[in-house]
């Protein structure tokens, strides 16, 4: 799913795109595209689609100046680049969750490079087609290099498109020293093809040389700078989703908090609609369905009540069961809350005095079983101790606690 999002850097609107996968998010990514590129540039695009498919959100961005975003790209430099990069992740951990993998493309690449030791939650970094340092850029104007020089500024052509080029840009990419990857205390995956005829493959070598293990090397074959090819774009994204598995938190390290037995703690995960649910002994997820506003990565509180219910029903006919040798072979409980808990919030202030609830039971018993021993299921259902709760007077009491 994409959906639309701003932030700011440095007082400047930025544009962005976050894709999210359809079920459980394994982690957050940024993608720095090319140099004067946008967001929407189709490897971008494709990459980012491709991934949320292996359970990675992706956030892509415009740079100041660039696409959608505000600002005077003639005013921007590699550090103002950099900025927006950190902005996008304090956007990131803000709103959601920080990044874990940083995809950086040509330029980009660059720029992932000199700023993944910024963010601590970072595990891995992905460079395609990206230049040793920042200066290499020099090279898409170099013809207009002596102009910039004299007249401090010159219009220059870059693919299609006409930008104006200040001194202050050079002099900030000169003002850059080379990172010191040996430094970078990151997983790395080099991706480069060997035909690359903006950014030669000689500067992944340095690169790669540059860093320390854990790193990685993938040639991209024939593949162009812009990975114009929809295969070869598609390949990096599959390629990155396998790589970057060996490098995350695994999924079965679900956040450990002690919980007395007969307890259950919730607490907020997103500060949204996800929640962190435990036990003494467990730990799951809940959440609200995307219609509402959520990221469906768990039940929503109704279906987790419907699952006490069924659960409980199914788990005392098997207890009767076996006590009185019934030939049961297998309960299926089907439930359903007849009412929409996003309306039901909606009043959640207000005392609408006593409202019927109805949560429908669908009991399928499998064996052979006599009509008698059906009926008698059937009655056992009603006093499983769950149900038998939501029929007491039941009250909640609560105490409001100081954190």
């Amino acid at each position: 799913m994409r959906q639309k999002v701003d932030f700011t850097s440095n007082g400047v609107a930025l544009s962005g795109a976050l894709e999210t996968p359809e079920s459980d998010i394994r982690c957050y990514a940024v993608f720095a595209h090319c140099f004067t590129c946008g967001k929407d540039i189709a490897a971008a695009s494709r990459i980012a689609r491709a991934l949320t498919a292996s359970g990675i959100a992706v956030l892509r961005f415009d740079f100041t100046g660039l696409g959608n975003s505000d600002g005077d790209f003639s005013n921007t430099n590699f550090s103002s680049n950099l900025q927006d990069l950190l902005a996008a992740v304090d956007f990131l951990r803000r709103e959601y969750a920080a990044p874990e993998l940083l995809i950086g493309h040509s330029l980009g690449g660059a720029a992932v490079l000199a700023m993944a030791s910024d963010v601590p939650e970072v595990k891995a970094v992905v460079t395609i087609g990206a230049p040793h340092g920042a200066e290499h850029v020099k090279h898409n104007f170099k013809a207009s290099l002596s102009e910039i020089d004299r007249a401090g500024e010159a219009q220059v052509i870059l693919g299609d498109r006409q930008f104006l080029i200040k001194k202050q840009f050079l002099e900030d990419l000169d003002s850059h020293p080379l990172v010191d990857l040996g430094k970078l205390r990151k997983a790395l995956l080099v991706m480069h093809s060997p035909l690359d005829a903006v950014v030669p493959i000689d500067e992944a070598e340095k690169i790669y040389v540059a860093a320390r293990h854990p790193k990685s090397f993938v040639s991209l074959d024939d593949a162009d700078h812009l990975l114009s090819r929809k295969e070869d774009s598609e390949y990096v994204a599959a390629t990155i989703a396998a790589w970057v598995t060996r490098y995350l938190t695994p999924i079965d390290d679900a956040p450990r908090v002690p919980v007395a037995q007969g307890y259950v703690r919730v607490e907020e995960k997103n500060h949204k609609f996800t929640q962190h649910v435990w036990s003494d002994s467990h730990y799951w997820l809940a959440d609200e369905p995307k219609a509402v506003g959520g990221d469906n990565t768990g039940p929503d509180p109704y279906e987790h009540l419907l699952a006490a219910l069924g659960a409980c029903t199914s788990m005392t006919l098997r207890m009767y069961a076996g006590r009185k040798k019934i030939p049961l072979d297998h309960v299926v409980v089907e439930l359903k809350h007849g009412r929409d808990y996003l309306h039901d919030c909606e009043g959640c202030e207000q005392d609408k005095g006593t409202q019927i609830d109805v949560l429908q039971r669908e009991i399928t018993l499998q064996g052979a079983l006599s009509e008698e021993e059906r009926a008698r299921l059937l009655e056992i259902a009603d006093r499983c101790p769950v149900h038998r709760t939501l029929h007491n007077h039941l009250q909640v009491r609560t105490v409001l606690v100081d954190s």
